[in-house]
């Protein structure tokens, strides 16, 4: 199977480049066929170009400064996406990656009437989530009712591949966790994926 593992951490001995790290060495020893994506590596530029957006509704999308990513995606039959969750929200070189790859033509369609997105992802059968906050589960999950996982699993998995087998997993108080506590997160990466 064809994985695409996206990472979003500017720090190379950061927790969340460690669990990188291991969850690509776990998905090539269970026979995945991975592509590794490093944002911040690569120096991925967030924001919409001003001919990207324009052709948002135009009969093609400009994709000439995303192609490759793009590309990738659309062979991919496993999206892995590995990143910390500040302020409750996508890293915004996180957020500037689906802004502009998960694009009209690729990811999904118009309506003609701009009602409901139509998807066009397909070929992702599984996409899966490993995501580092500092605040305790509880305030994620009760007073903030898990916002990013909402918004994966609903607006943006909902509108583009809704039919894909989505896992999310959160560690929590990620500043202060012990090496034993990483390490029986990795085991937990590895049960579940």
């Amino acid at each position: 199977m064809k994985c695409l593992v996206v990472v979003s951490h500017p720090v190379k001995e950061s927790l969340c480049q460690y669990l990188s790290a291991q969850t690509v060495e776990h998905l090539k020893s269970k026979g995945y066929d991975v592509n590794v994506i490093d944002l911040y590596q690569r120096g991925f530029e967030p924001s919409l170009t001003s001919a990207e957006r324009s052709s948002y509704y135009a009969s093609e999308y400009d994709k000439s400064r995303v192609d490759d990513d793009i590309a990738l995606l659309l062979e991919a039959q496993c999206l892995v996406l590995i990143f910390p969750t500040w302020w409750f929200g996508f890293p915004a070189i996180l957020k500037g990656w689906i802004d502009r790859v998960w694009a009209p033509g690729y990811a999904y369609d118009h309506d003609k009437d701009l009602g409901a997105l139509k998807p066009r992802l397909h070929n992702l059968k599984e996409v899966k989530v490993i995501t580092t906050l500092g605040s305790p589960w509880w305030v994620d999950t009760f007073v903030m009712w898990k916002p990013v996982k909402r918004v994966l699993k609903i607006a943006i998995l909902g509108a583009c591949v809704p039919k894909c087998d989505f896992k999310y997993l959160s560690l929590y108080e990620s500043e202060k966790v012990t090496k034993a506590q990483v390490e029986l997160f990795v085991e937990k990466i590895k049960a579940k994926f």
